[in-house]
């Protein structure tokens, strides 16, 4: 019986190893923070500037939330994923700030949102110093 469960669950497995969705990245990693990370940051960054008042607008601003929250696992996919510990837990911290803005504003709480701005910061920080070649280095003077 116990051979006959092990290898149904092998068939199983290799089943669904088979059916296993490809990822194709379309966007390179610049174009993800110019067209969605940057956008979707600034929208919970400067909430303070033009609060959501009615359901549409608070609607607009949920979905930049799960947008910044969801664009994390894209820069976990194969092919942009830097494969190291430090790029999955940076990528955690952008992560957990999208969601916890997300849930602020499933309750549409525009003090947590501004609460969130330490860090979604410290994300944004902790990563461009670990990834950005000369990020808060001046840049040279001209000549």
């Amino acid at each position: 019986m116990r051979t006959v469960l092990t290898i149904l669950l092998l068939l199983f497995a290799c089943a669904a190893l088979a059916q296993a969705p490809s990822y194709r990245a379309v966007g390179n990693m610049s174009q993800l923070m110019v067209d969605i990370i940057y956008p979707t940051s600034d929208a919970i960054f400067y909430i303070e500037r033009d609060p959501p008042k009615t359901e549409v607008q608070w609607k607009a601003f949920r979905t930049q939330a799960l947008m910044l929250a969801e664009s994390g696992n894209l820069l976990l996919m194969p092919g942009r994923n830097r494969n190291d510990e430090k790029w999955n837990v940076d990528t955690k911290l952008m992560i957990d700030a999208g969601q916890a803005a997300y849930k602020a504003a499933l309750a549409k709480d525009v003090n947590a949102i501004v609460a969130l701005n330490d860090q979604l910061t410290a994300a944004c920080i902790t990563c461009h110093k670990d990834y950005r070649p000369n990020y808060g280095k001046p840049a040279p003077l001209a000549k």
